[in-house]
């Protein structure tokens, strides 16, 4: 879900005065469908003739002597014409690709992160069909071979990013059927997998310092031509991967009135490989305490416990650092808190800790999905 249908929702074409490019055949945009089968690396890879698509990652970093660094490298591609045939000139534009970049400085207790914005002309952001090459200048994520490691690259004021992650199992489909509900009307839906836990090292550089380290990442990959709902404000999004196995994804899909859309589901995954979907009625999810951001005056929720009494799982997932806001006013143009998260609790009678990100959008300003 999370800050990716933002994409789909606020950018308007006239933004960034797009025209259709010579030559190109236009057809519908595709609306995520039941019955899809998912093939890789086959759908690692760009979907042009759907709307929207993103890329995300976030991780959790440590180096040698113990220093905690949160990261995120997101990609979004938003298509303008539903292109089936490449345009004759290379001058032509059909696609926009924004990007987004964060560091979570643990120990020095500060957030850093950058934004990128591309038409994708002249090579200077693109996604390639087939198999993972996405980027931006010099950002970029890339999959080597039909099933080699992921390679991160950003290069930002303040920090940089060189990771290589490695999948030890596969792709997560979420959702039934091969589509993953967003609301109750045609269309509200999307295509939707997750890598749950990539094996990740490689370096950061902060303030000029470069740090060798080394951890376990999470990726999204989601694409659909649907926009949030008339009712929804926005959403509360939670990944978690606990220690010596198991992860869990949840997405709240947020009224204005606060309540949740029926629409709102997760993915439970147990330690051996199980996929388990769950549905808005079978999960409960209450916030103990609040922050305000000074920059944006949004109040976002804090403090959050998750609980699935079906499973007898019961988790409580506090910040590891309170400021993890982005306002992007050159990409996205939304303002949205995703951070780092420590979580520790009881899965049947048995204590179980862990790592998650967390993503609250729609707090600073509502979604307009008309």
């Amino acid at each position: 879900m999370r800050v990716r249908l933002a994409v789909a929702t606020l950018l308007s074409v006239s933004f960034f005065s797009v025209i259709a490019p010579a030559g190109a055949i236009e057809r519908p945009f595709l609306d995520a469908e039941p019955g899809y089968r998912y093939a890789f690396p086959r759908d690692h890879g760009s979907h042009d003739r759907f709307r929207t698509e993103w890329w995300y990652y976030t991780g959790h970093l440590r180096t040698a002597d113990g220093r905690e660094f949160g990261f995120e490298l997101t990609f979004f591609r938003r298509a303008m014409t539903p292109r089936v045939q490449p345009p004759r000139s290379r001058w032509a534009v059909d696609q926009l690709y924004l990007a987004h970049a964060a560091i979570s400085d643990l120990q020095a207790g500060r957030f850093l992160y950058a934004e990128k914005v591309s038409r994708a002309a002249l090579g200077k952001a693109g996604a390639e069909t087939g198999g993972l090459r996405v980027w931006i200048d010099r950002w970029q994520a890339r999959v080597d071979g039909d099933h080699g490691a992921h390679r991160l690259t950003a290069d930002a004021d303040g920090f940089t990013l060189a990771l290589q992650l490695t999948p030890h199992a596969p792709p997560v489909i979420h959702g039934h059927d091969g589509i993953s509900r967003k609301g109750q009307t045609h269309g509200q839906a999307s295509h939707y997998y997750s890598l749950t836990r990539l094996e990740t090292s490689g370096t950061i550089t902060v303030a000029d310092r470069t740090f060798e380290v080394s951890g376990v990442s999470w990726m999204d990959h989601e694409f659909g031509s649907g926009d949030l709902g008339e009712r929804q404000v926005g959403w509360d999004w939670f990944s978690v991967q606990l220690d010596g196995g198991g992860e869990l994804m949840i997405y709240l899909l947020r009224h204005e009135d606060g309540t949740f859309d029926p629409a709102s589901s997760g993915t439970l995954i147990h330690a051996d490989g199980r996929r388990q979907a769950l549905s808005r009625e079978e999960v409960r999810v209450s916030a103990a305490e609040s922050w305000v951001s000074l920059r944006s005056g949004a109040r976002y929720p804090s403090q959050w416990r998750i609980e699935i009494p079906g499973e007898a799982l019961t988790l409580d997932l506090a910040p590891q650092l309170a400021d993890q806001e982005l306002v992007t006013t050159r990409s996205t143009r939304v303002t949205y808190w995703e951070g780092t998260v420590a979580a520790e609790g009881r899965w049947r009678d048995r204590p179980v800790a862990g790592r998650g990100y967390v993503e609250l959008t729609g707090y600073a300003k509502r979604f307009d999905a008309r």
